[in-house]
């Protein structure tokens, strides 16, 4: 095996982020299940193998958290053996959050990393996020609360873009590493919409409606007037147009409270929603 080999290459890679992970001490990671905070979970298990560490995988419980996404938090930190615990966080009684302006992932990290603090202060630990080198360049205003709360961002600080990151994953042998991103359900609805619970559950069971009928990698948006805009890949397009022949898809939609269906043929495009925004962010903090 060569220098150049893909999976010396994946092994150094593992090594640097498990030795970044273990020079920071005890680490609470902010873990949401997909494979961006699994792997640095994993590295964080790795680092406390050598004795020198602990580590917790910590779960915000809100609205905003998918059925799903717990039931994989729950799976995927059993499968690497990392202490895992839920913390139900209040970020749907905040005024700044509830607006929904293009600030609104400020608002939601700023009161995740609230919650975590007494975690990591009563560990002796600091805070860790799964924040790759990508998310540096799109419009991601929870950074700004991430830097405030000096949130660790190893996997950024080595320049892992999420491409390498899955390469780590698969690497550690998680089963989530081809995991297809899937941010909160509040990113689904549109700016100046507000944020509600019920919007939220009506998100949720929509989403969990078409998996249930084969539709993978997907995102239900809420737009004004309580439209529901589906995102597919365009593979998928032709199965939602069936949906609709043969299982009623417009129907069970209107009858969780959609006013209306349509289905975007530019397809599934993740953080569709900022494509709109004129500036990066107005956070004011």
């Amino acid at each position: 095996m060569n220098d150049g080999s893909p999976l010396l290459n994946e092994a150094k890679a593992a090594q640097r982020l498990i030795d970044a992970v273990a020079s920071l001490g005890n680490v609470v990671v902010a873990f949401s299940g997909g494979v961006d905070s699994s792997v640095v979970a994993a590295a964080a298990v790795h680092a406390a193998q050598r004795g020198q560490s602990n580590c917790i995988a910590v779960t915000a419980q809100s609205p905003s958290l998918a059925s799903w996404q717990a039931e994989l938090a729950l799976r995927v930190s059993s499968e690497m053996g990392i202490e895992h615990e839920f913390v139900a966080t209040d970020e749907i009684d905040r005024e700044g959050y509830v607006r929904n302006r293009s600030d609104r992932c400020f608002y939601c990290k700023q009161t995740l990393y609230e919650f975590l603090q007494p975690i990591a202060k009563q560990r002796d630990a600091v805070i860790v996020s799964g924040t790759n080198a990508d998310d540096l360049g799109d419009h991601r205003p929870g950074l700004i609360a991430g830097r405030q709360a000096n949130v660790h961002t190893p996997l950024a600080d080595l320049g892992f873009t999420k491409g390498a990151v899955r390469e780590i994953a698969e690497w550690f042998g998680l089963s989530n590493a081809d995991l297809p991103a899937s941010p909160c359900l509040s990113s689904r609805i549109a700016y100046d919409v507000e944020v509600t619970r019920e919007r939220l559950a009506r998100i949720d069971a929509a989403e969990s409606w078409l998996r249930e009928r084969g539709i993978g990698d997907l995102r239900v948006r809420l737009l004004a007037g309580e439209l529901a805009c589906i995102e597919v890949i365009a593979d998928q397009m032709r199965n939602v147009v069936d949906l609709q022949h043969n299982a009623s898809l417009a129907a069970a939609f209107t009858a969780m409270g959609f006013r209306n269906v349509t289905l975007d043929l530019r397809g599934l495009r993740s953080g569709s929603m900022n494509e709109s925004l004129v500036t990066l962010s107005n956070v004011q903090p």
